[in-house]
């Protein structure tokens, strides 16, 4: 049971990132407006483009699970500063603090489930449990 969880845990964080780079790939110049009202002015095709990239290998290794920990790490590395910049709840009017105190808290759940993928083996059901289990001729 624990490792059908597990998968099914990595299904979802995985489809998660997968939507986040595929909205910022399909939205590309509407992303980089946000980021520049966000103050992200730097080098935005480049940074924006390693993101998605980042975004589709992390999401990939966790859901095959393999190298599962690097790959949320590389997602940490896109959501830790992405929910302090943009679910700056303590900086917004009264009006939409509560919502953005909902997706700060939100995001703040999607990190504590990476960093628990990222302290944890992938489980039974995953290709680096595969491949050390196969049997291969000498």
């Amino acid at each position: 049971m624990k490792n059908t969880l597990d998968l099914f845990a990595r299904i979802f964080i995985a489809i998660l990132f997968y939507f986040e780079a595929m909205d910022s790939f399909w939205y590309f110049e509407k992303t980089k407006e946000t980021m520049a009202i966000y103050g992200l002015t730097w080098r935005q095709d480049l940074l924006l483009t390693f993101v998605i990239i980042a975004l589709i290998i992390g999401a990939t290794l966790v859901l095959i699970g393999y190298y599962s920990n690097f790959g949320a790490f590389l997602l940490l590395l896109y959501i830790v500063p992405t929910t302090f910049i943009i679910f700056s709840f303590w900086n917004d009017p009264i009006a939409v603090r509560r919502i953005q105190m909902i997706n700060f808290m939100r995001n703040l759940a999607i990190i504590g489930a990476l960093l628990l993928l990222l302290i944890n083996k992938p489980g039974s059901y995953s290709v680096k449990t595969l491949i050390y289990t196969m049997r291969l001729p000498r």
